[in-house]
């Protein structure tokens, strides 16, 4: 059974960068799709970017540009790399398994705080 565990969020100004992990414990990321969601205060879960097994890289238009994901050489860390933040990105962001994720990827886990002031 696969835990996910998102770190790396953080306070950073508009313009700066961050960057989140999500880790697999207890397995791996190998052959596997994998998303980031990100919800803020008031609002829904929303998708921000999805990693496919086959590589393949989706990200949503307010993004587009400024993040990007990947999957380290080990097949156990998912990063979101956050450049050129704004405001907006002010969420906490969620990873999952699937696409579409096969659960709430915004409900169960701990996710990461971004504040980006």
């Amino acid at each position: 059974h696969v835990q996910l565990v998102e770190s790396g969020g953080g306070s950073a100004l508009a313009g700066g960068s961050l960057r989140l992990s999500c880790t697999a414990s207890g397995g791996s990321f190998d052959d596997t799709d994998m998303g980031w969601y990100r919800q803020a205060p008031g609002d829904e879960c929303n998708k921000v970017s999805t990693l496919d097994r086959d590589g393949v890289t989706h990200y949503v238009d307010s993004v587009k540009g400024r993040f990007t994901i990947s999957l380290d050489n080990t097949k156990t860390t998912v990063s979101l790399q956050m450049n050129s933040l704004k405001s907006e990105d002010t969420a906490v962001y969620y990873c999952a398994i699937g696409i579409p994720p096969y659960s709430d990827p915004c409900y169960g886990g701990q996710g990461t705080q971004v504040t980006v002031s």
